[in-house]
């Protein structure tokens, strides 16, 4: 093997190392957020360098006719898509969305949490609808601009049968349930993210209106300014698969 195909292959270990225990340090609270996240693109950048510098050793190997030691070279490159595949669909997505984290089927009047709240103390984001930044008209006009299908639902059920075909839904979801009162119609749960461990608190509100029953949901990130779409998406697929379960029955 020679030096630079050498340092190369070094230098992606160390790289994926950093990926890995980027999350993993903030997850078991050895790191903070920003360092963890600080650690996350470093691999991201040093990645797309380590890139960047096999393609001109092969340009440079090329031209004055070196030979190079070829495997380690593929498994360097192999290495450094990693970090960009990672990260790549991310930061993407993170183009594409509004920077919020707080996303309610109802803007103008939406649930409350109970049973979370206490979970939520050291939380950097709070529960109230709107920012320093945002008014909860702008919240509305961002959420109905970009994610349109977050409805409140109506179903032709009674509320303690709304609030069961929620409790199955919500436990389909793989979401931690915190609270499930059908008595209040309120279904409180927590889904936490498997790469830094980032929790999300959702709570889901079933009312009576005539001989329908109204459902209304809102996902709240814990920390982070955007949320990548995640908490909406969240909404969707409760929505999506609660009206599959309903039209079932």
């Amino acid at each position: 093997m020679n030096t630079s195909s050498k340092v190369i292959l070094v230098f992606m270990i160390s790289q994926l190392i950093i990926l890995l225990l980027s999350p993993l340090g903030y997850q078991f609270g050895v790191l903070e957020l920003m360092t963890a996240l600080g650690g996350v693109t470093m691999a991201f950048v040093g990645s797309l360098l380590a890139l960047l510098a096999i393609v001109v050793l092969v340009l440079i190997a090329w031209v004055k006719k070196r030979s190079l030691d070829k495997g380690a070279l593929v498994i360097a490159s192999v290495m450094a898509l990693v970090p960009v595949i990672v990260m790549l669909p991310q930061l993407q997505k993170g183009g594409s969305v509004p920077p919020i984290h707080d996303i309610t089927t109802n803007p103008m009047d939406p649930p409350t949490f109970l049973e979370i709240v206490e979970r939520r103390a050291h939380a950097m984001n709070d529960l109230e609808y709107g920012d320093a930044e945002r008014t909860p008209e702008d919240m509305a006009a961002l959420q109905a601009e970009f994610y349109p299908e977050v409805d409140t639902l109506i179903t032709p059920m009674t509320v303690a049968a709304a609030a069961s075909v929620a409790e199955q839904v919500l436990t389909e979801m793989d979401l931690e349930l915190v609270d499930v009162n059908p008595a209040q119609g309120r279904l409180e749960a927590t889904a936490t993210t498997f790469w830094f461990g980032f929790k999300d608190d959702l709570v889901v509100r079933v009312r009576a209106e005539g001989d329908q029953a109204i459902i209304d949901l809102r996902s709240v990130s814990r920390v982070g300014q955007s949320d990548l779409g995640v908490n909406a998406e969240r909404i969707e697929t409760f929505l999506n698969l609660f009206t599959e379960k309903a039209n079932a029955l």
